[in-house]
Formats: structure tokens, C-alpha cells, sequence
């Protein structure tokens, strides 16, 4: 993060307007896309609250402490899509295109930060004041599901940010899951080696496009991601007590380090994003040394299994996140990709729906190599023709039921790098992804078989008789009735019926009339 600049009107635009990507800000414009609960709420209901439920939720009063709370912030596209204020339809090639946009960040000092209102340090810093909750019947211990981590690599000088959940271990510690491969781990794996602490932050409390940016697996400082999804300069600030840089206008941070000593202590079980219970593993610990946070802080908690995967801010995000990833992939394995969709009940990366123009055979498991080869996570890939809505589960079952036969259209790619946390590998490292070729078959393509049926409408030339307009050429019946402006269409069977005796009427091998005797 050195070598920060300050773009023109940068600070003038921050001093004007400190909360414009602030979290509380948002809720205020959600509508009915959030419940709010005024009531005290236990901090041993909040999960209930939050299972299957399709709107975010403020808690005004969580906890005996009375704490602002707010979950399910991420948990539906509608949310995501007004956070970025675009349609649903358009998040994807939104988020494409903020992903191109040049960052511009600049720090501010401690006093004009609005995170640095609060600051706690010693004794005041304690992770057992905060609200954080039981998330699942058989979790370790409450846990931070909702924290953004920075941490700087010191070797490259580079920032990274990622999600991480913690369990509260004490007033001053937290279990920290590093397990998975990511930048995180491996930049803890070298200071560990070295014998040398890493000073991370956690932001608890942040703008949703912070959290998409968080998702996001591309090889730059990732800082900068934060500030190019925002589309607007991004002010940080340093911690007051392992300096490290997050954005200045946060809900709460968490400043402090995660020690050497390596994956030494039990974390978990925890209820993990594709629904079932991760088991008890050894990872680092994560010391707290201060909480900064705004006077008025809502904090903020993320929603990860359970029965309703599609209502949990893991899978959305993590949905949009592989949405991008295949998409970029897709723009240089195929000649025509035309929408990518993951779906949330997948926990946002497993079961992916591709639909695209095939120009040319075998196009369709080109795009499955693409998807397989870019995420690990990805497992199961169907690609469908344009004219199925890859966003309908009606459609795609009836894609498959359809126009797909197993003997032929069945790609399956063994011994291919998985997710470990899959239950059904048993434990394994490698599992076998698969491919499902819902296109329809070339041989079909054009036909009248391939056509699907729908509501007739009138719309075509204009002719005086039904018999002018199959002198013109073979019609349809619509198209007749299209022809004569007949809204009923019995007057077009009488007029076929007269002209049955002369000159005559044939039909087509598609089913259309022709003039004339047959043959």
C-alpha cells in the first residue's frame, strides 16, 4: 500500500460525504427487501431469526448490551443488485465492468476516519463484548462469520483481503480457519516459517460491494479491488495498533495479529457453506490488540448453512463470485457465450448452468473444460442452447429430460482437483466433475421438432384472400389467419375447405398449405 495517491477532488468528495458506501446507509434504502426486529432479541435467536429467510435483518436491540445487528445482508441477488444499483439482470456484466475500472485510494488520518470515532484498546478490547452469536446447534462456540480481513504481505507489499470466519476463543482470541488454499494462508505460512507474527485486520460491518470484492480471486493488491467495484476513490485508514490500512468508513474493525506458532489449536465444528458440519481441525489463533468502530456501529453477521443454502450470504456471494470467474474464461474458450448462472442451492459454486450459440460441434464441452479449469470449486457444468432460461429450474429440467441422452452427452473428467469440504469424497483430494450437454442435437436444430410451442400471434403480411396469400408461397395456419386479420380462424378453415376443389391444397412435410392439387 505504499505509494498511495490522491485523486483530484478525492478528499473534498470524502469530507462531503463520509457515509456514502456505509453500511447502515444502505439498509436505510432497502425497503421491504429487510426486517427490521425492534424487540430485544437474545443473542441464541438471532440464527432462527435468519434461517430461510428471504429479507435481510437489523436487530435494533441484540443482546443484553441492546447492539445493533444485521444479518443476511448478502443473501439474496435483489440485495447484491441494489448495492450496486443495477437490475438483477444486469449484476454480472456490472460487476464486469467495475472490475476494469482504474483504483484510486488515499489514507486519511485517524481523526477524520468515522471507524476511529470508538477506540478500545487494553483491557477495553474484548471480543466478548461485542454480539457475536451461536450460529448452529453444534458449532465450537460463537462465531464472526461476517469479517473482511486485510493483511499486507511483507514480502511482496501487497494487500490482500479475504473472508475468514473466527471462533471466540477468549475476551482476546479467536480461532482463525486456514485451512483452505488461499493467499491468506500462504502469506501466514511464510511469516510462520520465519517465526514472525502477521498483523491482519478485520472488518466487520461493511458496504456489500466490500464483501464482493472480498470474494473476488484475481492476482493484484486486492485494495484496489475494493475501490474499483466501488467505482469511486476508496479512503483508508491505518490501525492504531498493527498499522495496517482498511477502508476509513467501516462499522467496526478488529485490529490485531495471528501468531506464529502454526496450526496448533481445535477450531470448530462449524455449520460450513454447503450444509453439513465441518469437523474439528487445527489452525493459527488470531490476538486481538483494539476495536475501533463508529459511535452509532451496526456490526454485522453473515449467514452460512443450514436447510435454505439460497438464503445464506455465502452462496450469493459466492455465486456471483464464480458467475465472473467462468465468464471471464468463457469470453476465451467459446465464440459465443450468452449468460452464466450458479446456482445459490449449489452453496454458490458447485452445479453450474452455461447457455450459449454453438457455432460449431463440440463447442458445448469446450465451455465445460473452461468452467472445470478455472474454479476447483466448480463440479457439475450444463450447457444449454439460448432459448432455455438457464435461471429457471423448470426449464433446465426440461432440458435435460429432453435433449439429453447419457450414452452421448454424459462428459465425465476424473482425478480433477475438488473441494475438500465436498462430503461426498469421502476425504479424498480428487474427485470426478461432469458435464452435461443439454444442447440440442444438430441433427434436430431447424426442425419443426425443435421449435417450442407457444400462444399464436398475429403477425405477418396482409393479403385479400386466404387463396393470394398461398399464391405467395406455403403458409402456416397462423399465417394465414395473419393474412385475412382473421382473430378467429374459422372463416380460414371454410375458405381451405372451398379451395380443396379447386385448384386445390396440398400440405408440406412441415405442415404447411400449399395451392394446388397434389401431385
Amino acid at each position: 500500500m505504499d505509494g498511495l495517491t490522491k485523486p483530484i477532488g478525492a478528499t473534498e468528495g470524502w469530507q462531503a460525504d463520509k457515509d456514502r458506501f456505509r453500511l447502515a446507509r444502505y439498509l436505510d434504502g432497502l425497503g421491504d427487501l429487510m426486517q427490521t426486529v425492534d424487540a430485544p432479541t437474545k443473542l441464541i435467536d438471532v440464527a432462527a431469526h435468519l434461517e430461510g429467510n428471504t429479507r435481510a435483518v437489523l436487530f435494533r436491540s441484540a443482546g443484553p448490551e441492546g447492539a445493533l445487528l444485521v444479518g443476511n445482508v448478502c443473501s439474496s441477488r435483489a440485495r447484491l443488485a441494489a448495492a450496486f444499483g443495477v437490475e438483477i439482470s444486469d449484476l454480472r456484466t456490472e460487476i464486469s465492468r467495475r472490475l476494469r475500472v482504474s483504483p484510486e485510494i488515499f489514507e486519511v488520518p485517524s481523526s477524520e476516519a468515522p471507524v476511529h470515532e470508538v477506540v478500545l484498546t487494553g483491557e477495553d478490547a474484548d471480543l466478548t463484548k461485542l454480539p457475536i452469536h451461536l450460529q448452529h446447534a453444534l458449532d465450537g462456540a460463537p462465531y464472526i462469520s461476517a469479517g473482511v480481513d486485510y493483511a499486507v504481505d511483507p514480502v511482496r507489499g501487497i494487500t490482500n483481503t479475504g473472508f475468514r470466519r473466527m471462533m471466540l476463543r477468549g475476551r482476546t482470541e479467536a480461532g482463525i480457519d486456514l485451512i483452505s488454499p488461499s493467499d491468506l494462508r500462504a502469506i501466514y505460512m511464510e511469516s510462520a516459517a520465519r517465526g514472525e507474527k502477521l498483523a491482519v485486520s478485520f472488518v466487520v460491518g461493511c458496504h456489500p460491494i466490500d464483501q464482493v470484492a472480498a470474494m473476488m480471486r484475481l492476482p493484484v493488491d486486492e485494495m484496489g479491488l475494493v475501490s474499483s467495484l466501488r467505482d469511486a476513490p476508496l479512503a483508508v485508514v491505518a490501525g492504531v495498533t498493527n498499522g495496517v490500512r482498511v477502508p476509513a468508513d467501516s462499522e467496526y474493525v478488529l485490529e490485531g495479529f495471528i501468531d506464529a506458532r502454526g496450526h496448533v489449536e481445535p477450531e470448530g465444528p462449524y455449520g460450513e457453506f454447503l450444509g453439513y458440519y465441518g469437523h474439528l481441525k487445527k489452525n493459527p489463533v488470531f490476538h486481538l490488540t483494539a476495536v475501533t468502530r463508529r459511535r452509532d456501529a451496526v456490526f454485522q453477521t453473515s449467514t452460512i448453512s443450514g436447510r435454505t443454502l439460497s438464503c445464506t450470504d455465502t452462496a450469493q456471494l459466492n455465486a456471483i463470485r464464480t458467475e465472473i470467474m467462468i465468464w471471464r474464461a468463457l469470453e476465451t474458450a467459446v465464440r459465443e457465450p450468452v449468460d452464466v448462472y450458479v446456482t445459490p442451492s449449489s452453496g454458490g459454486s458447485l452445479n453450474v448452468r452455461i447457455s450459449m450459440r454453438q457455432r460449431v460441434p463440440g463447442e458445448a464441452r469446450n465451455a465445460m473444460a473452461a468452467a472445470f479449469g478455472c474454479l476447483a470449486n466448480v463440479k457439475n457444468v450444463f450447457v444449454v442452447d439460448p432459448d432455455v432460461d438457464i435461471f429457471s429450474d423448470e426449464q433446465m429440467d426440461w432440458a435435460m429430460a429432453t435433449r439429453f441422452q447419457a450414452d452421448r452427452d454424459l462428459v465425465l473428467m476424473p482425478a480433477m482437483r475438488a473441494m475438500p469440504i465436498d462430503p461426498s469424497l469421502n476425504g479424498a483430494r480428487l474427485g470426478c466433475k461432469a458435464g452435461f450437454d443439454l444442447t440440442m442435437h444438430p441433427a434436430a436444430a431447424g426442425s419443426l421438432e425443435a421449435i417450442t410451442p407457444l400462444p399464436p400471434k398475429l403477425d405477418g403480411p396482409r393479403f385479400a384472400t386466404v387463396e393470394a396469400a398461398l399464391q405467395d408461397g406455403p403458409k402456416f395456419f397462423i399465417e394465414l389467419m395473419a393474412a385475412v386479420a382473421s382473430d378467429d380462424g374459422r372463416e380460414v378453415v371454410r375458405d381451405i375447405d372451398a379451395l380443396r376443389a379447386s385448384p386445390g391444397i396440398t400440405r408440406d412435410a412441415s405442415g404447411r398449405y400449399v395451392l394446388g392439387a397434389a401431385a
